[in-house]
C-alpha cells in the first residue's frame, strides 16, 4: 500500500490521545503515558533466563512468576510488563492464560496484554473484564500491547491481528518497528529514521481507522548489525541518534513515544552489560522516553533475562526516576539556611541543614559497594553480580502477595480451565 503525503499524519492527529491513563487493579499503581512522564517497564520476550547458581536455561512458568514478583517489588519499575520471559513448559497456545493471570495475581501493577495470536488478544481483554469490569474496560484503559512491524515496511497477520482486537475494545496498543540497522534498515541514522517514521505512521493510522481514539504509542526498537559479522550490538552511538530523533518526531506528532531500555549483548552481568546498558537507559531518560520497555533484566540481545542483571538494572531505574524529578528549587532545596551558618572554610557534616535531609539527601543505591577495600573484602570481595544474586533470594523469600478478592480470582481461574478444554494443545 501507499499513503498520499500527509494521511496517515491528518488522520493520527485527528484522533489518538496526547497521553492517557492506563488503569491497574491498584489504583494507586496506574501511570500516565505521554507528556513528561516516563514509565520503566521490565523486558520482554527471553526464552531464556540465567542466575549465577544455575546458569543459562530454559524459561519456566516458576521464572515467570519469579519476575512478575520482583518487578512488584522493585520500586523504580511502575509497569509489570508483558512476557517477562517465555515460559517454555507450557504449550504455546495456551501459556498466555497463566502469564495473563500471574500478571494479575502477584502483581496489582499494569501489564501488558498477549499479541501472539488475535484470539489470545481476546483473552487478555476477557481477563481484565473480569478483574475491571466489562463497563470500566470499554471505556478505560487497563491493558497496553506491543505490536511489532515486521521490518521493513511489512505488518504481518498476527500483529495486525492483535492490534485490531485491542483498538476496537479501547485498549493501548505501542506500534514499534523493530529495526537491525545494516539489516533490517539502512545503515545510516537519517535512513533507517524514515524507516522508522513510515511504519509507525502507518500502524498508528490503521489503529485509529479500527477505533477512532484509541490509545496508541509511537514505539521504536533500533538496534546495530556488526559489518563484520552480522550480530546485533547494543550500546553503540548511532542507535542513540537514532532514538533521539525519533523521540523528536513523535512529541512532533503528539502521541507518546516508546523505546529504550537496559539493552546490551553480554552474555553474562558483567561490565559489558553495565556500560552498555547504561548508554541506552540514560539515552532514553534524557530524550523524554513516555514508556521504556526493557528497562531490566535483558541479557545476550534479549535471548534471555537474567535474575542479576533484572536487580542491577531496577537499581538503575530508581536512579532515572530520581534524576527526571530534577533540581529541587525550594527554600529547603536552595539550602541557603546551611551555606549562612557554615561559611567559608568550614564542613557542612554537622550542619543543621544536613541533620535535617541526610537521610534522603541523596540516592541510595541497593547494588553498590561503597565500602573501604578493607570492609568489601571482610564481606566477602564480592562483585556487583554477586551481590544482586542475594539481593533477589531475599527478595522473593520476603515476597508478599498483594491482596486479590477470592471471587476475581475464582472467576479467572474457572476461565482459564474452561478456555484451556475448548482447544488440543500446540507448539505454535
Amino acid at each position: 500500500m501507499r499513503f498520499p503525503r500527509g494521511l496517515c499524519r491528518s488522520i493520527i492527529q485527528a484522533s489518538a490521545p496526547r497521553e492517557f491513563t492506563q488503569h491497574a487493579r491498584n489504583p494507586a499503581r496506574s501511570v500516565r503515558i505521554g507528556g513528561d512522564r516516563t514509565v520503566l517497564v521490565p523486558a520482554y520476550g527471553s526464552p531464556f533466563v540465567r542466575d549465577l547458581d544455575q546458569g543459562r536455561r530454559y524459561a519456566k512458568l516458576e521464572d515467570f512468576h519469579n519476575f512478575v514478583k520482583l518487578a512488584y517489588m522493585s520500586p523504580g519499575l511502575h509497569h509489570s510488563g508483558g512476557t517477562v520471559c517465555e515460559p517454555v513448559d507450557l504449550p504455546v497456545n495456551k501459556r498466555h492464560f497463566d502469564m495473563v493471570y500471574s500478571h494479575i495475581k502477584y502483581s496489582d501493577k499494569p501489564f501488558m496484554g498477549s499479541v501472539t495470536h488475535p484470539e489470545r488478544a481476546r483473552d487478555t481483554i476477557e481477563m481484565a473484564k473480569l478483574v475491571f469490569g466489562a463497563e470500566f474496560v470499554e471505556q478505560n484503559t487497563v491493558i497496553t500491547s506491543l505490536i511489532n512491524a515486521n521490518s521493513p515496511l511489512t505488518f504481518d497477520d498476527t500483529m495486525l491481528g492483535s492490534a485490531t482486537v485491542y483498538a476496537e475494545n479501547n485498549q493501548a496498543t505501542v506500534i514499534s518497528p523493530f529495526l537491525l540497522a545494516g539489516a533490517m534498515s539502512p545503515v545510516t541514522v537519517a535512513g533507517t529514521v524514515t524507516q522508522i517514521l513510515a511504519e509507525a505512521l502507518a500502524g498508528m493510522a490503521y489503529v485509529q481507522l479500527v477505533r477512532p481514539g484509541a490509545p496508541v504509542v509511537f514505539g521504536t526498537f533500533a538496534a546495530a548489525v556488526s559489518m563484520q559479522s552480522g550480530a546485533p550490538t547494543f550500546g553503540t552511538p548511532e542507535p542513540s541518534l537514532i532514538l533521539y530523533a525519533a523521540a523528536a518526531l513523535a512529541r512532533r506528532l503528539g502521541v507518546p513515544f516508546r523505546s529504550g531500555g537496559g539493552l546490551c549483548a553480554s552474555k553474562i552481568p558483567d561490565a559489558q552489560a553495565a556500560y552498555e546498558a547504561a548508554n541506552t537507559l540514560q539515552t532514553s531518560a534524557l530524550a523524554g522516553v513516555n514508556f521504556m520497555l526493557h528497562t531490566a533484566g535483558w541479557l545476550e540481545g534479549g535471548l534471555s533475562m537474567s535474575y542479576e542483571k533484572f536487580i542491577m538494572d531496577a537499581d538503575q531505574a530508581s536512579i532515572i526516576g530520581v534524576m527526571l524529578q530534577g533540581i529541587d528549587l525550594s527554600e529547603n532545596g536552595q539550602a541557603l539556611d546551611a551555606l549562612r551558618e557554615v561559611g567559608p572554610g568550614a564542613h557542612f557534616l554537622g550542619a543543621a541543614h544536613t541533620q535535617a535531609n541526610f537521610e534522603r539527601a541523596f540516592y541510595r543505591s541497593i547494588v553498590a559497594d561503597n565500602n573501604s577495600f578493607e570492609q568489601w573484602e571482610q564481606d566477602g570481595s564480592l562483585d556487583a553480580a554477586q551481590r544482586a544474586n542475594a539481593i533477589w533470594k531475599r527478595m522473593l523469600n520476603e515476597y508478599e502477595a498483594p491482596p486479590l478478592d477470592p471471587g476475581v480470582d475464582e472467576a479467572l481461574i474457572d476461565y482459564m480451565h474452561r478456555r484451556k478444554s475448548e482447544f488440543e494443545d500446540r507448539d505454535y
